[in-house]
């Protein structure tokens, strides 16, 4: 269940094409991730991840999720309070 107070956002990644499964792999092994899930289109894969504050969504993002072998590149959705 979504607690309202966590930090939620969605990455749309670009990686190796080769590598789609092997990136996928390790993204569901970070505790933060909650969804990976291969697309079709302009990205290879799509996230939902989740954390109890900001800080540790950045820092999940950008040390454990950006920083992966394979991925090219990623656009980061933040989602805004309801």
């Amino acid at each position: 269940m979504f607690d309202s107070k966590m930090k939620k956002a969605y990455v749309l990644i670009n990686c190796d094409i080769e590598k789609v499964e092997v990136v996928l792999l390790t993204l569901r092994k970070i505790k933060s991730v909650t969804e990976a899930h291969g697309t079709f289109g302009v990205y290879d894969i799509i996230t939902e991840v989740k954390a109890d504050t900001a800080e540790l969504l950045k820092e999940d993002l950008t040390w454990k999720i950006r920083k992966l072998p394979f991925i090219k590149s990623t656009l980061t959705l933040i989602r805004v309070s309801e």
